[in-house]
Order: C-alpha cells, then structure tokens, then sequence
C-alpha cells in the first residue's frame, strides 16, 4: 500500500540547540505493461454468445499484481469501435467493448492509444475508442477527438507528484491522417515532443513519462532509430521513456539528466507483450515493470524499481481455446502444474530468457530469482 504522505523528525546540534527538521515523504507508484494486443482468437475465446464477451478471466492470475500501483497503464493495441464497425483481429483490429471492461476490473487505469493500428478503423474508430474508453472510467493519451484535447497534455497527480504522459506513434501502417484530422494520432516528430515536453514542464509537471511506439519487429535489441529518438527527448526534458511496438522485451538502460527535477531516470526499449496470440519464442511473454517516484521535500527520487516477468497461456480445454497472463516465477504459480509439458515448458523459457535480459541492465533491481522445479 503506498503512503500517502510520512513525517518523521531528526533532530541537530546547532549553536548549541537541537533544531527539529521536518521531513516530508511522498511517493506515487506506477505500474506499465507492454502491448495489449487482442488478435481474432482471443476473442473467440472470450466470446459467450453472438454478441457478448467476457476476457475478464484471462487476467484472474495477474490482477494482484496490476492492482497494487497508484497508476497501472498499458498499450492498447486496438481500436475498440463497436460491432457496427465489424469486429477483427489482425491486420485490421476491432475488438469488443467488453475487452476494456476487462481491463478496467483488472486493475488498469489508463491506456496509451497512438500505435500502428490507431486508424484501423479510420478517425471514427479513434474517436468511438475514446469515447468508450471514458465510458468505462479508463483515461487514455496518444489520440484524441479534438485539437484542443491534443494540446492539452494529460497530467496525472497522487500526493501532490505531477506527472504528464506524452505518447508518439512512428506510424499508423500506411494509413494516412485526413487534414483535417492530423491532430488525431501523435506521431513521432523531434519538434512535437520537443514542444510537448516544454509544455508539459510549463504546466508544473515534476516528471514527464514519453510513450514511443517504435522499433524493429522481433528484435531483442533497440535499433539506431529507437536510440536517437530517445537521446533527443532525453535532452529535450524527458525523464522516463516506456516503449514498445517490437513485440519481444528488449533492455533498460539508466541515465541521469540535468534537464531533470529526477535524481534518475530510464528509458524501457521494450516492455514486450502483455496479451497476444503470438505463441513463438520471446513474443509470448513480457514484463509488468514498476517503479515509485518519491518526493522528499523538493527533491525527486525514483526509487524501487522492479519488474514481474509474465507469460501467456493458451490451452484447449472442453474443445475451446482459454488464455491466461500468468507470472512466470513458478515459485508463485499454482497455475504452473496444471499446464501440460509443453506450455511449462514455454513458461520457463520465457522467464529465463526474460531473466537474461534484465540481469543485464546495470543497477535494475528484479524482483525475482528464477527457480525451475
């Protein structure tokens, strides 16, 4: 649970007298996931009848986990246009309202919208997104339905911690914004960001978290492109960047910024996937990454950093394919031995393989130790 506020008292000799000295602790926790993808099977499997779904049970195993942060936000890689729109998985998603209610119980409290498939659906399914998105109590940044809602930068606040989030596609698949519409999709520009960051500091943000969408499909490591856009809004004032679209885990990396109230920040390439179909190696699993933003008096700290491998589950049961995000620590799954040979298998692959990764990344605290029964 975190502390809304602590004072505790130290006391020090000066000119002979104790001086009492107040010190004032704050801290918001926030709690990111990778790409929330929901393909033609997965809502098949969540589907109850014609015209109702229920995708509530896949996240039974990791509601805990997404339920403990003051924020917990993902990249929902879908539009969420209604039937009228026909529903769909990929190339072109459409998926269920149901699917945000899902979300919502699961512990989610906002969702990043400016991805490749943004415009799957043109700028109605952008709009009918969002507006189903605040129907179900569920912020979101990335697209919007007006200009004015584009220059307005979202600004989240526990304890007296501002925290603006920013979010930048590098492209929407080919499909182009009308003119009149090129406010609807932020898409990744230097000058953009470099305006958005400056506006977001203006607005007495203490720290700016950019979302990119960008990278190479499949690959382990962050392209040239992926790192000098992150250089560039590092330098521009950025203090966290979480990314993903690769669709795998890629590294961490630590940096300090003098552009920064934040003692220390880090850029996250990639958080992998969180929900999929993509069964093949390093594309069925991702990471729940969390991390604190304490403010002692004036001064920002980012403390307890840590990350909760995850993998997805895909079973037949009864004639029906049923999918489950479950932690990939064994040592805390009861899931685990009800898997067949097969899927445990794929399960301690992905958290040794996630494990890798992460023990690479200097001063990452990880949450877990790998233990293989």
């Amino acid at each position: 649970m975190t502390i809304a506020s602590v004072s505790f008292y130290s006391f020090s000799q000066m000119t002979g007298e104790k001086q009492k000295e107040i010190v004032k602790r704050k801290t918001v926790s926030f709690s990111f996931v990778g790409d929330l993808m929901c393909h033609s099977p997965q809502f098949e499997a969540a589907r109850v009848n014609a015209d109702s779904f229920d995708f509530r049970p896949a996240f039974d195993k990791v509601q805990e986990i997404l339920s403990t942060a003051d924020f917990t936000i993902g990249n929902l890689e879908t539009v969420n246009g209604g039937k009228e729109l026909r529903y769909s998985g990929y190339p072109m998603f459409n998926t269920p309202e149901e699917y945000l209610a899902a979300l919502k119980d699961a512990g989610f409290d906002v969702l990043i919208t400016s991805n490749n498939h943004s415009m799957d659906r043109g700028v109605s399914g952008i709009n009918k997104t969002i507006d189903n998105l605040n129907k179900y109590g569920l912020l979101s940044f990335g697209t919007y339905k007006t200009e004015q809602d584009r220059d307005s930068i979202l600004i989240i606040e526990k304890n007296g911690i501002k925290v603006a989030l920013l979010a930048y596609s590098y492209g929407l698949n080919g499909n182009n914004l009308p003119k009149q519409n090129e406010y609807a999709v932020n898409l990744i520009d230097t000058l953009l960001i470099q305006k958005d960051v400056l506006k977001a500091k203006e607005k007495s943000s203490d720290v700016v978290i950019t979302y990119f969408h960008f990278g190479e499909e499949y690959q382990r490591e962050p392209s040239v492109f992926q790192k000098e856009i992150a250089t560039k809004a590092i330098k521009y004032g950025a203090d966290i960047i979480i990314a993903s679209h690769p669709h795998v885990i890629q590294p961490i990396e630590f940096f300090e910024n003098t552009n920064s109230k934040l003692d220390q920040g880090f850029t996250a390439f990639s958080l992998g996937n969180f929900f999929s179909n993509q069964r093949w190696r390093y594309s069925d699993c991702g990471v729940v990454l969390n991390f604190t933003i304490e403010k002692i008096n004036n001064k920002l700290i980012l403390d307890t950093v840590s990350i909760d491998p995850v993998w997805v589950s895909k079973e037949m049961v009864r004639g029906k394919y049923i999918f489950k995000i479950l932690p990939s620590d064994t040592s805390s799954n009861e899931t685990f031995r009800d898997l067949n040979k097969t899927e445990q298998t794929k399960l301690l692959q992905s958290y040794k393989d996630t494990q890798e990764i992460m023990n690479a990344v200097k001063n990452f605290k990880q949450k877990n130790s790998l233990q293989i029964n």
